[in-house]
């Protein structure tokens, strides 16, 4: 198996590229950014996402979509819910949030990411300035109310384990760029704030 082994950091040696980060975001007239949507199961994240885009997409900004459940399916299938791989799911996330900023891009993320710890750690991998963590703030009982993937039940009845908000934790962010209470933003309201806090950096 050591023939197989990744290489590690001392032998591998970062590539120098002529066209900068600062050349690709000019090309696409705007500054990068990470819009990281964070909140428990159920808030709204993936709407507001969605509709943050579709307004970004309106105003001719060049951006990317990161999706919890989405990334699931490929980068993190590999991935279960233990809080050991809730942390490598969102260091992969943050890897390549950081790759789509350096190629100029506004990229705008939807995951529960319930802790500080690692959310801390996605704001030292992004350049100053370019992190927005962005809290969808949502009361459990409205989140479970909507349960549209019927997650919560299941995590009710035993069915499925380490879940957020049920027998695994959230912690809020304590300094968030943007809370949004949802009970009182309707999703289109939300995204208009988060496109109001962004705007005047693009």
């Amino acid at each position: 198996m050591s023939e197989l082994a990744p290489d590690r950091p001392e032998n591998v040696h970062w590539q120098a590229t002529d066209v900068s980060r600062e050349q690709r975001a000019n090309l696409k007239n705007q500054k990068p950014a990470v819009l990281w949507l964070t909140g428990i199961s159920g808030a709204g994240k993936s709407t507001i996402a969605n509709l943050v885009e579709k307004k970004l997409a309106s105003m001719n900004r060049h951006t990317f979509l990161l999706d919890g459940d989405n990334v699931r399916h490929g980068l993190s299938k590999d991935l279960g819910f233990t809080d050991a791989d809730r942390f490598e799911n969102i260091r992969r996330v943050g890897e390549v949030a950081k790759l789509l900023t350096d190629a100029g891009l506004i990229v705008i993320t939807a995951f529960i990411s319930p802790f500080r710890a690692e959310r801390r750690r996605l704001r030292e991998m992004i350049a100053p300035g370019e992190f927005f963590e962005i809290f969808i703030d949502t009361p459990l009982a409205q989140a479970e109310a909507r349960d549209e993937k019927g997650l919560y039940k299941k995590a009710r009845s035993g069915q499925l384990e380490d879940f957020t908000g049920i027998d695994s934790p959230y912690e809020p962010p304590e300094a968030p760029e943007l809370r949004i209470d949802t009970t009182v933003l309707t999703p289109e309201q939300a995204a208009d704030a988060i496109i109001a806090m962004l705007t005047p950096e693009q």
